[in-house]
């Protein structure tokens, strides 16, 4: 199964920032909240996501990512979709639907005191606005009656990361990056093989050039067979 990696992001504007203090001696805990996803409504990227898909989605992410503190995303979102702790600055805490919009998802996170961390916490307090950006796998479907919307099927929800918007347009919808293509397997993993493969064929020796695709291939294969 092909899936692209979709990025969208929301308007900094939306969010807000919240700093908890416990006491005199602790640092402050500083938090970013506002709507991290939105489904069924067509965005600026001309896309839309299936309501249904979104709430299963985002149980699941919940269940199995944030309920698990595992739920990090990093500073400005990457082009794989891997989750680099190295990068990572916050930490997601909750993921519920709006009271006033069921289809649009409210999300709070703490900025972490990593080094990415540090510095949402330094643009947060000088002023600076950030705002959170999904990153998914989906496959893209044309829609019906549209020649430039795309509906977004089988979505699995990757990371959501912080990052900076220049613009000032409606919210949850500025950023795109389809530049790789995953493979999702049947256990619902994801795995960059048609990447390692690319990379693999790169590199063709001057001799036992048939031998060297072959292991290529296979590897690619098992790859997409394995969990």
């Amino acid at each position: 199964m092909h899936a692209k990696l979709l990025i969208e992001t929301s308007d900094p504007q939306s969010f807000e920032y919240i700093i908890e203090e416990k006491n005199s001696k602790e640092d402050p805990s500083i938090y970013i909240k506002g709507p991290y996803a939105m489904a069924d409504d067509v965005n600026k990227n001309k896309r839309s996501y299936c309501p249904k898909e979104m709430e299963t989605e985002v149980k699941r992410y919940t269940e199995q990512m944030i309920d698990t503190k595992r739920a990090l995303g990093e500073l400005n979102h990457p082009t794989s979709a891997d989750v680099d702790l190295e990068r990572a600055c916050h930490l997601v805490t909750e993921l519920v639907p709006s009271s006033d919009n069921s289809n649009i998802y409210i999300g709070k996170s703490k900025v972490l005191s990593t080094p990415s961390g540090l510095i949402v916490q330094s643009l947060i307090k000088d002023g600076c606005s950030v705002g959170m950006s999904t990153r998914s796998l989906g496959k893209l479907v044309p829609m019906e009656g549209s020649d430039d919307v795309s509906r977004v099927k089988d979505m699995r929800l990757v990371a959501i990361d912080c990052v900076a918007d220049p613009s000032f347009g409606e919210a949850f919808v500025n950023g795109i990056l389809e530049s790789k293509q995953y493979v999702l397997n049947r256990y619902g993993d994801y795995v960059e093989a048609y990447e390692n493969l690319e990379k693999g064929l790169s590199n063709l020796p001057k001799s036992d050039v048939e031998e060297y695709i072959k292991e290529n291939v296979l590897s690619f294969l098992q790859a997409m067979r394995s969990k």
